[in-house]
């Protein structure tokens, strides 16, 4: 029986997408579809940066093709429309940034700012424009992680400040302002009214993305910062022992108080593999992650390994997805990032631009 473009229409569109967890009909991803000699030309956009996607996503289409009784040889274009999504109802999105993501941890010292790094490198490899804003005032690490150490941001009129740039990323913290070697000796107000000010004073430019890498902890400055910067979503790092769970719980609850959805947990050193015999060892315990994000929920976003080499990285200022990206370990920021991005995409979009401006003048 002859294949018909219909056929391979609905064939294609049943297709269930691994990140986003919908099948590509659900997602309205399938922009056209050509029947060629022996084969079918598809285009396809998904609303996650896809840079580096094509090659496995063709491979499981092509199998899921084969399974549905079509033979057919698949040519596939693969591109990404990323889209504006919906922030806190009492406040308005960041003018040229499409979407916001915190990236947070209940307490520090679970690797928040290298997951952040990592993931904002993972989405602009996946051809996104993407910032980075280290919120972390008084232990700004971002200087140091990006090879930004010493430099520092201009202002061509005095009012807006023109972010550095590393790896295509626009990056911002108050590290690059502030002598390093000196404390930051700041009260909460000061501190929140810094941050907010480097948000909005920040010539962003246009982002798919701008990944807020938050300070550690749940108290006033992390609420404060929750209400008043415009959030699509955030993102909640964790490491599997149960104290660091027991925070990231508080983060979790945090965010939800303020009506900003998270898009999934992260479980950094979730494992550690030995350079040299391979074993496998959960120093911090395991599935604490998976845990969690079963019983609250949401999903599970990626359990990243404890590597020196990734120590190594951050602290030369290369982070391990521009310093080794074809590794395991970077890939797995590669898994994550995608996730994550999906996770956003299948949330509520901003529909505020599609609204005129209504001005009440007296006459």
């Amino acid at each position: 029986m002859a294949v018909t473009e219909a056929g391979a229409r609905a064939a294609i569109e049943s297709y269930v997408e691994p990140y986003l967890q919908r099948s590509l009909g659900e997602a309205a991803a399938l922009r056209a579809i050509e029947l060629r000699a022996g084969g079918v030309l598809a285009k396809i956009e998904l609303g996650f940066p896809t840079v580096g996607y094509a090659h496995a996503l063709q491979s499981a289409l092509s199998a899921h093709l084969r399974a549905s009784g079509l033979s057919l040889d698949l040519t596939l274009e693969l591109s990404s429309r990323i889209v504006p999504h919906a922030v806190q109802r009492s406040l308005k999105p960041l003018a040229g940034v499409k979407n916001i993501v915190a990236v947070a941890s209940g307490k520090g010292g679970v690797g928040k700012s290298t997951v952040a790094a990592n993931l904002a490198l993972a989405w602009a490899a996946g051809g996104a424009s993407v910032g980075i804003l280290d919120a972390d005032i008084y232990g700004p690490s971002l200087p140091l992680m990006l090879g930004l150490s010493g430099q520092r941001p201009s202002s061509p009129d005095g009012k807006r400040i023109l972010p550095l740039n590393a790896y295509g990323l626009a990056a911002m913290s108050i590290g690059f302002l502030v002598d390093p070697a000196q404390a930051v000796v700041w009260r909460g107000p000061m501190v929140t009214q810094a941050l907010t000010q480097l948000l909005s004073d920040t010539e962003w430019g246009e982002l798919d993305y701008l990944v807020v890498d938050m300070p550690p902890g749940t108290g006033d400055i992390q609420l404060t910062l929750a209400q008043r910067v415009p959030v699509a979503g955030a993102i909640i790092v964790t490491t599997p022992q149960d104290i660091a769970l027991a925070d990231a719980r508080k983060g979790l609850a945090m965010f939800e108080k303020v009506s900003i959805p998270v898009l999934g947990i992260i479980e950094n050193m979730s494992l550690h593999v030995c350079t040299h015999c391979g074993h496998v060892d959960h120093i911090f315990g395991s599935g604490g992650g998976a845990r969690m994000a079963s019983e609250s929920g949401v999903a599970l976003l990626g359990e990243l390994p404890l590597d020196a080499r990734i120590q190594r990285e951050a602290d030369g200022g290369r982070p391990s997805v521009v310093a080794d990206p074809d590794s395991a370990r970077a890939q797995a920021y590669v898994e994550a990032g995608r996730r994550a991005a999906a996770a956003l995409a299948n949330r509520t979009r901003d529909r505020s631009v599609l609204f005129p401006k209504i001005v009440v003048e007296d006459t």
